[in-house]
């Protein structure tokens, strides 16, 4: 068995570029998946191979644009990837192009707005 490394909440933040929050929030909706051992005080320390799968949740939800929903029926089906692009041939990446870029002054309406009209035209 592996030397096993234990990595600290803020550890994991920094490496996935994800606030602490969002691995606490999907910790409470991939309780199967993702399972941190606790230490003192209720700090939160990752095992390799749950930074792994964070690694491929996180791709899957923000890189192939999957939702929390469909990532909890492949945690169901058994069917979570160890790499998020073993699926590119089922779901395609978003691409950053595809993606409008919005003024940071416009509001939410003009924003939904703005996108509806992008999603239309990349469906026509």
């Amino acid at each position: 068995m592996e030397n096993e490394y234990f990595a600290s909440i803020n550890e994991v933040s920094k490496r996935l570029s994800v606030p602490a929050h969002t691995l606490r929030y999907w910790e409470k909706q991939f309780p199967v998946a993702i399972k941190p051992t606790t230490g003192a005080g209720g700090r939160r320390y990752y095992r390799t191979e749950t930074v792994a799968r964070l690694v491929v949740i996180k791709d899957l939800l923000y890189k192939h644009g999957m939702t929390i929903a469909g990532v909890k029926k492949l945690l169901r089906d058994g069917k979570l990837p160890e790499n998020a692009d073993e699926l590119l041939g089922a779901m395609p990446a978003v691409h950053s192009a595809s993606v409008p870029t919005v003024p940071q002054n416009t509001t939410d309406i003009d924003l939904a707005i703005k996108l509806l009209e992008s999603a239309k035209q990349l469906l026509q």
